[in-house]
């Protein structure tokens, strides 16, 4: 089988991380968010993955071609010399996707974090017998969506409705598919949208089917959803393979610590908190709701909160970094500094304290 990833845009929601990295590259627990997808399509599998991307491409397959070998997968790249939507790289990438098994392929918004039940998915797929499966997901507020009006005993898709004011059903496209090759006859080679133009045709002959996707999911391309996701994440790998999260009198809650990570005495990590490879963290430190990448060294009786900590930065001693304080790469907080929602761009030195959200260029 083949997988399509729709990896596109500039990422400008999670600056200043995606001034240093591409964001499928962005670490999310631990590894790049993108390699989250790539593991769960070989694991049912998936042979072939091909990213649609129209930016920066070296710079992702020279990341990625490590990966190819160590899962043993095939990893290609589609580019666009124009944005095209999230149909129109279909139909770039066709002579990819397509031969002669007829077999469906799946595709994924590189975006989303979730469980990922696509095994499940291809056996819904082929009990159907319809020509697109889409997974949904249940929210709160389907009003800030477009919401998936389907037959609840089929699955059978009957329309879309783009952020209804009235309640219509609270399931929402969760950016995972799986498409029949004929979905491509569908798409033409230029900008073109599949949720508001593909999919509405297919539901109008009855071919489009969704399945809910169990357990969580989330979109996690801004800060406030990506720390989010990293609770969701974290709960859900709690439920599946607890024995890789973090245990100690020292630990509250669900921790991901990396293994090359050093913790000094007396400190309190968690709830929900991601330390990468190659940290240091002092002794004294106070860490929770937040993600410190790779390199980072934190200095003694800091303390972190609903934070995204970029890669090799540093954080002072006695500082107080919280409330969505995003510190993009290689930026170094002073000691007993408070950022209070600081988005701080890389290559930075901070002395005077943050006192309000705002940019720091």
């Amino acid at each position: 089988m083949k997988a399509l990833i729709l990896v596109g845009g500039f990422g400008t929601r999670l600056r200043p991380l995606t001034l240093s990295v591409p964001k499928p590259l962005v670490d999310f627990a631990n590894k790049p968010m993108i390699l989250h997808q790539i593991e769960a399509l070989k694991a049912i599998g998936v042979s072939e993955v091909v990213l649609a991307i129209n930016y920066q491409p070296e710079v992702m397959l020279n990341f990625l071609k490590d990966f190819e070998t160590k899962l043993g997968i095939k990893i290609t790249c589609s580019q666009e010399t124009e944005p095209l939507g999230t149909a129109g790289p279909l139909a770039l990438a066709r002579d990819k996707l397509i031969d002669e098994s007829g077999e469906p392929f799946f595709v994924l918004n590189s975006d989303v974090i979730s469980e990922y039940p696509l095994k499940e998915m291809i056996e819904f797929h082929k009990a159907h017998g319809g020509e697109a499966s889409i997974m949904v997901t249940k929210v709160d507020e389907p009003s800030k969506y477009g919401v998936v009006v389907m037959e609840e005993s089929t699955g059978k898709v009957e329309k879309f409705v783009e952020k209804p004011k009235l309640f219509v059903g609270n399931k929402i496209n969760a950016g995972i598919y799986l498409l029949s090759p004929s979905v491509l006859d569908r798409i033409e080679l230029r900008p073109t949208s599949i949720e508001k133009e593909v999919f509405p045709k297919i539901a109008a002959e009855k071919k489009l089917f969704a399945m809910v996707l169990p357990g969580f999911w989330m979109d996690i391309g801004q800060p406030r959803d990506y720390i989010t996701g990293l609770r969701l994440y974290l709960d859900s790998l709690r439920k599946k393979s607890s024995s890789k999260l973090a245990i100690g009198s020292h630990i509250v809650g669900n921790v991901l610590v990396d293994e090359t990570a050093k913790i000094g005495e007396g400190c309190l990590i968690g709830p929900d908190v991601a330390i990468g490879p190659g940290c240091v963290v002092e002794s004294g430190v106070r860490l929770s709701r937040c993600t410190v990448m790779r390199g980072v060294r934190i200095k003694k009786h800091a303390c972190i909160s609903s934070s995204i900590i970029g890669w090799h930065s540093t954080v002072g001693q006695w500082a107080r970094v919280e409330n969505m304080t995003i510190l993009g790469e290689d930026v170094h907080v002073s000691d007993e500094i408070y950022s209070n929602g600081g988005v701080v761009l890389p290559h930075k030195e901070i002395k005077s304290s943050i006192l309000k959200p705002e940019i720091v260029m």
